[in-house]
């Protein structure tokens, strides 16, 4: 992974991407977010022509929006590095099917994630039927044994997930140091069953017996023979992460010993990202709107929140050669550009986009835009203006 030294956070490429897939390098890439056109059963925008394809009803619209994604997820696959993965959003018409066509391609054993992404906190309120406030993001390792990807982030650990504090002010939580997984016991790891010693007065525990201490072993609730997690060295090198206290249980009180959790860890902390992914921590599509319209004006209704793609690629090393062949207004590369600059990585992105006119009488067509892609160039620009990294495009 990682970039060159000077090499530019952005690049452009314009053209069908299928075209520019077959120029990258095998396994080029670490991380794909994808945002591609949803069929809403509303008629087809995309370049293939299909009009012998179609079929008809709902059926051959499936096929032939699956036909044309086919073929790009394929290049996209080969392209992804072995340790990488892929970020497709999607909504509810094509869900079902899309995940499917990437079961095909990946295969499902690298499935990591069906995630929920909460767009619209209000829900949609024009037309009929309930008001829906969500997409779809569906996560695929290459390789789900080699992935780098950590499914967790350091924005979503909060205060209140460590309600008790030293005496010099540091925030924790107690986890039981005994393991609560009966498949780990005395039979089957023996080396992790021994006594500890203990004051529940103070809270001081230790491998070895000192004045005041009670022997302390493991034990499930129900008073049966268990281990610890940690292995004595490891308690002998950290006795400081440990405390012991007085608990009820069925058959009386006993004394137990907890890890100290900090809130504050050597490295820092991150905690595991839920599936639903709520508009107030990510950005909604007024967001996005609005994002777009202090660089380049009000040209999208409905482009991606730069949280989004905060997330996602938080979830991957801060050197990760990221690639988007579908990149709209090019959120992907703004948000990798406000990555860099926060965190001091080293990320780069490659945006592709064809040039795909603008609608008739749409605000980008008013604002001056005939492409698409004239949309993304002007994005990417404008964030290497604003926030920095650098603009190239690939000839």
């Amino acid at each position: 992974m990682g970039a060159e030294p000077g090499a530019p956070w952005n690049t452009f490429a314009e053209g069908d991407n299928l075209d520019v897939l077959a120029t990258l390098p095998d396994e080029s890439y670490d991380l794909i977010y994808l945002d591609p056109p949803y069929n809403t059963g509303n008629g087809f925008v995309y370049h293939d022509d299909f009009k012998g394809k179609r079929g008809a009803g709902a059926a051959g619209r499936h096929a032939s929006w699956l036909a044309y994604l086919r073929p790009r997820i394929e290049a996209g696959h080969r392209v992804l590095a072995e340790t990488g993965a892929i970020f497709v959003s999607i909504d509810d018409h094509e869900a079902a099917y899309l995940r499917l066509l990437l079961d095909e391609v990946f295969g499902e054993a690298n499935f990591l994630a069906q995630v929920v992404v909460n767009l619209n906190a209000k829900g949609r309120q024009l037309g009929k039927g309930f008001a829906t406030a969500h997409e779809y993001v569906l996560v695929y390792a290459k390789n789900a044994r080699r992935c780098v990807l950590d499914a967790s982030s350091p924005h979503t650990v909060v205060e209140g997930d460590f309600p008790l504090a030293t005496d010099d002010g540091r925030r924790y939580r107690r986890l039981p140091l005994r393991n609560t997984n009966k498949k780990f016991n005395p039979l089957s790891s023996p080396t992790l069953h021994f006594a500890l010693w203990g004051d529940p007065e103070t809270g001081q525990v230790a491998a070895d017996p000192f004045a005041g201490a009670v022997e302390i072993k493991p034990v499930f609730g129900d008073g049966t023979p268990a281990v610890w997690r940690w292995s004595r060295p490891l308690i002998e090198e950290r006795p400081e992460d440990l405390e012991c206290r007085v608990v009820r249980g069925v058959r009386g009180d006993r004394v137990d010993v907890y890890q100290r959790d900090w809130r504050h860890p050597v490295g820092g902390r991150r905690k595991k990202l839920r599936t639903i992914w709520l508009a107030e921590e990510i950005g909604s599509t007024d967001t996005a709107v609005a994002e777009l319209k202090d660089l380049v004006g009000h040209v999208f209704e409905s482009p991606k929140p730069t949280g989004l793609l905060l997330r996602v690629l938080g979830t991957m090393p801060s050197d990760a050669r990221v690639l988007d062949y579908f990149a709209g207004s090019g959120t992907t590369g703004h948000a990798v550009a406000l990555a860099n600059a926060a965190d001091g990585g080293r990320r780069t992105c490659l945006s592709v986009n064809s040039a795909e006119p603008t609608r008739v009488g749409s605000n980008a067509e008013r604002a001056g835009y005939a492409t698409v892609a004239a949309v993304t160039r002007a994005r990417l620009r404008a964030v290497a203006a604003t926030v920095g990294g650098g603009y190239a495009e690939l000839s």
